[in-house]
């Protein structure tokens, strides 16, 4: 028998964290050996470690990733909300660690990732784009990180700018539509684990692809199968569609 793959999981008490934890028993070659949160000190519990799975808080972002690279641990980071400078830390990390960032681990939303490029491919540039997200009422970042990374494909896809043609909702007088405009809408409420919806509308027709979520387990498991993937991976930054080989 393999020896089986020592995980530790910050941000242990979060809702990820927590079904991180109860999915890894059935996970025969993984092992969770430590669990910390926001405040515990993380380098009482590196060592007993080969990989970190990190769903705690982007403010938290320095500190892990320069103890991952000091230790020589790989990475798992699902923690969203990074400012540009947080980003720019791990991207320089992943040049002396392996690391997989994604938005979302789900097989099904990165199937939508994938669907979503191929989509724009296929209708061109006549449709008009809209990202309509929902999350529980406790989620404090918006929009959600895979409504953002949906809103980056379609930016991608029609060679538009994320940062400039994304409308984050629309309030009062705002004016026609623009050629390259990207609607970006958040709703939160209630206990939903995560609803996207990538809207493709043209005069007379509309195609909607939507993902919806009942449980985090499949979040967690996915994470569990990247962190078993990048088990003696070069250093680099990988996202979810490598691991499933989508890219």
């Amino acid at each position: 028998m393999n020896k089986a793959l020592k995980i530790l999981v910050t941000g242990c008490k979060g809702r990820m964290g927590k079904a991180i934890i109860d999915c890894a028993p059935s996970h025969e070659d993984i092992k969770i050996t430590e669990k910390i949160d926001i405040g515990d000190p993380l380098a009482d519990h590196i060592d007993n470690c080969d990989t970190i799975i990190d769903f705690s808080t982007h403010l938290y972002t320095n500190e892990l990733v320069n103890a991952c690279i000091e230790k020589n641990k790989s990475l798992i980071m699902g923690t969203t909300g990074h400012s540009d400078d947080e980003l720019n830390i791990i991207n320089n990390a992943s040049l002396k660690i392996p690391i997989v960032m994604a938005p979302n681990f789900s097989i099904g939303v990165n199937t939508l990732f994938w669907l979503t490029r191929k989509t724009v491919e296929i209708l061109g540039d006549d449709f008009d784009l809209e990202v309509i997200e929902m999350h529980h009422r406790l989620k404090i970042d918006a929009p959600s990180g895979t409504a953002r990374r949906l809103g980056e494909i379609l930016a991608e896809a029609t060679k538009a700018s994320y940062s400039n043609d994304t409308v984050h909702g629309r309030e009062g007088i705002v004016g026609k539509r623009t050629k390259n405009e990207i609607g970006m809408h958040s709703m939160r409420g209630g206990d939903v684990v995560g609803d996207h919806t990538v809207l493709f509308a043209n005069d007379g027709e509309r195609v909607e692809l939507t993902h919806k979520a009942s449980s985090r387990n499949t979040f967690a498991n996915g994470s569990l199968h990247a962190a078993k993937w990048l088990t003696n991976k070069d250093p680099g930054l990988y996202d979810m569609q490598d691991v499933l080989e989508l890219n």
